[in-house]
């Protein structure tokens, strides 16, 4: 049966409003979840602020903990019951693209393109009080996960697909370049896989915070050359692993020249504007350099995300910047477009 939802929706530049919604009836294999927490990506960001055009009014959220209301018709009561706590990936794949077919569903040509259900709105969704969902985007958290922490599983499962791609191997040296929430994310990450971590941040708070998370080093980029002091930790021959996490153009040759030898340096952030720039053919012959990117997680990169979270293996509560009550949205967003902002968490009232 339908019902009436809040959602906490993008309608004008700077501008969000809590709207009246009503829900699609649930279909086989979907669950009702009463949303808990939604954290505040770049996404939507970018949606509130103006800087990415979107159609409004835009509903985003797709950082979202919760627990289940209601199951479809036909729903498997032996994998889950009504009041189970989950978290919830929201980003949507096609599943038929030759992409999501071959198992690469974070590289899904539909991915922008999420059906809108009946009486909802364009985006990912999450900002509700109530979201409609397929069980299988469901993911179980243990009591012990607050549902704050359990929103930021999409993230950690963006950073674990990054670190995947690395291929990080024991006692490689490893460097992050920007201590933001996906910077701090690939610190723990790369830590965990028995690397040597070292961190380049200019802010002193977040280099102290980092050095708490599990880098090894923490250098400022401000006050030294940053390739120079990564080859002189290295012996001369650079980072096994780069990982440049900022949006600065300016950074991403320096990620290059920082990585070593048969290296592999890794675009994790998006760029807007993109800023293209030159790369040495015979650079990438003679070092067997691996240059490459990272975008959003698979299925199965969000199952392991929500196990290192399930099992304590990964803590996020020192990148919640702020919790904010469902009805204070607006304040939330203003604080989450703040420079320097970890996560902020919109929370059910």
């Amino acid at each position: 049966m339908a019902i009436t939802i809040q959602a906490a929706a993008v309608t004008g530049v700077r501008q969000a409003e809590i709207l009246k919604l009503e829900t699609p009836d649930l279909r086989a294999g979907e669950a009702l979840v009463r949303v808990r927490a939604a954290a505040l990506c770049t996404l939507e960001q970018r949606a509130f602020s103006g800087k990415m055009k979107m159609p409004l009014p835009f509903l985003g959220g797709h950082e979202v903990a919760g627990d289940i209301a209601a199951l479809g018709p036909g729903t498997n009561e032996k994998l889950w019951q009504v009041g189970e706590r989950v978290a919830v990936r929201l980003l949507y794949s096609c599943g038929e693209c030759y992409y999501c077919r071959t198992g690469h569903t974070n590289m899904c040509v539909h991915s922008q393109h999420k059906p809108v259900r009946e009486g909802m709105l364009p985006g990912p969704g999450g900002l509700c009080d109530f979201i409609v969902v397929q069980t299988k985007d469901l993911y179980p958290i243990p009591e012990s996960l607050s549902y704050e922490e359990a929103s930021l599983t999409e993230p950690l499962a963006c950073c674990v697909h990054s670190v995947e791609r690395a291929d990080i191997q024991f006692g490689e040296d490893v460097a992050v370049i920007g201590g933001g929430i996906m910077g701090m994310n690939h610190v723990m990450l790369a830590k965990r896989r028995g690397a040597r971590v070292i961190l380049s941040e200019t802010d002193e708070a977040r280099r102290k915070l980092g050095l708490l998370l599990g880098a090894d080093i923490a250098i400022d980029p401000s006050s030294e050359d940053p390739v120079k002091a990564v080859r002189e930790l290295t012996d001369g021959r650079g980072a096994d692993v780069v990982f440049n996490t900022t949006a600065i153009g300016a950074v991403v040759p320096q990620a290059i020249e920082m990585c070593g030898r048969a290296g592999r340096m890794i675009q994790y952030s998006s760029m807007h504007p993109d800023v293209p720039v030159e790369v040495s053919p015979h650079m990438l012959h003679n070092t067997e350099k691996t240059l490459t990117g990272s975008i959003s997680p698979t299925e199965r990169d969000f199952f392991k995300a929500n196990r290192l979270l399930s099992l304590g293996v990964i803590r996020m509560e020192k990148l919640i910047a702020k919790t904010y009550p469902f009805g204070q949205v607006q304040a939330a967003f203003e604080h989450a477009c703040l420079p320097g902002t970890y996560r902020v968490v919109v929370t059910a009232e």
